[in-house]
């Protein structure tokens, strides 16, 4: 049993992933079609023969790649990363959503288990620490750069 990349149309990722495990073929174990990587679908299956069969029969797969890839070489697609990862504390950042968009802030504090931040706002009179999702700012500029 190996993982094999196949080769997809661009942005065809998560339907050609979908028509391989619909087929229901047994020696197909699995098919991820990670949003990071662009143009292709790992698939899970006991040998590369199975493509043989079913590529011709499924729209936007070009084929698959020759040899097999390790699990290791795909692991980091298996766990999503924090929206707070590659966020310190002293960033500026900008708030993309919720009630303060728009408004420019800067990284007080960084709760990686909650996946929040809390920002202080620069317009404010009076600094009030807001606590806001990962996924509500981006970064401005950043110390460490």
């Amino acid at each position: 049993m190996g993982i094999y990349a196949v080769k997809t149309t661009a942005s065809q990722e998560r339907t050609v992933a979908d028509m391989i495990i619909n087929r229901e073929e047994e020696s197909i174990h699995a098919a991820l079609a990670p949003d990071s990587l662009t143009s292709y679908v790992m698939v899970e299956a006991d040998d590369a023969s199975v493509f043989d069969r079913i590529l011709d029969e499924i729209p936007h797969a070009n084929g698959v790649v020759q040899g097999e890839s390790s699990m290791a070489e795909v692991e980091h697609f298996l766990s999503p990363k924090p929206d707070v990862e590659g966020i310190a504390e002293g960033d500026i950042v900008e708030l993309i959503a919720g009630p303060f968009k728009g408004e420019k802030a800067q990284v007080q504090r960084i709760d990686e288990g909650k996946d929040q931040v809390t920002v202080e706002l620069y317009e404010a009179t009076v600094p009030i620490p807001v606590t806001v999702r990962g996924d509500q700012i981006r970064v401005l500029d950043s110390e460490e750069r």
